[in-house]
């Protein structure tokens, strides 16, 4: 059994993986969004409120959106383990709801998605089907790597003999 903190850690790293399709989809499907529904992704217009850390403004937003898909992994990493395949892909769809019909509308940060168009808040919606999807796709390739391939050895040697010696 993994202790609760593996698990974080794993979840988080799985949902920072987890971004990168998300974030291919999301440049991929805004280019086919109508001329006027073409304004700047969520992921954009939250960073333009936070410190940029020094960096460009397009980077300082790939650096939230991957830090953000990190923790909300951190999160799925803790709730009990799930079997369905469905569980990440609804997990992408809950961290969807609360974030732009919940805490980020609340903290005026953005208005929400209910005002949008609606080919924006499906294009927004499919990205989280597929960053939750592949969350849990990773967090089980995750903790199998961790328990299986990373843990135990398939070969006869041991870990002391697999080590480099020092030729001094």
């Amino acid at each position: 059994m993994m202790k609760p903190r593996d698990r974080l850690v794993l979840g988080a790293l799985a949902g920072m993986a987890a971004t990168l399709p998300m974030t291919i989809a999301m440049r991929r499907l805004h280019a086919r969004l109508p001329a006027a529904q073409r304004y700047p992704l969520p992921p954009r217009e939250i960073t333009a409120k936070l410190p940029l850390l020094g960096l460009t403004p397009p980077t300082a937003t790939l650096l939230h959106h991957f830090a953000y898909g990190g923790a909300a992994g951190a999160i799925f990493g803790l709730l009990p383990p799930r079997h369905a395949r469905l569980a990440g892909p609804f997990f992408g769809v809950g961290v969807w709801v609360a974030s732009y019909l919940g805490w980020i509308p609340l903290m005026g940060i953005l208005r929400p998605a209910t005002v949008h168009p609606a080919p924006r808040n499906t294009l927004m919606l499919a990205v989280h089907l597929v960053w939750g999807a592949g969350l849990a796709a990773g967090l089980r390739e995750l903790e199998k790597a961790g328990m299986q391939g990373f843990s135990r050895s398939n070969s006869p040697r041991t870990l002391s003999t697999d080590r480099v010696e020092d030729p001094r």
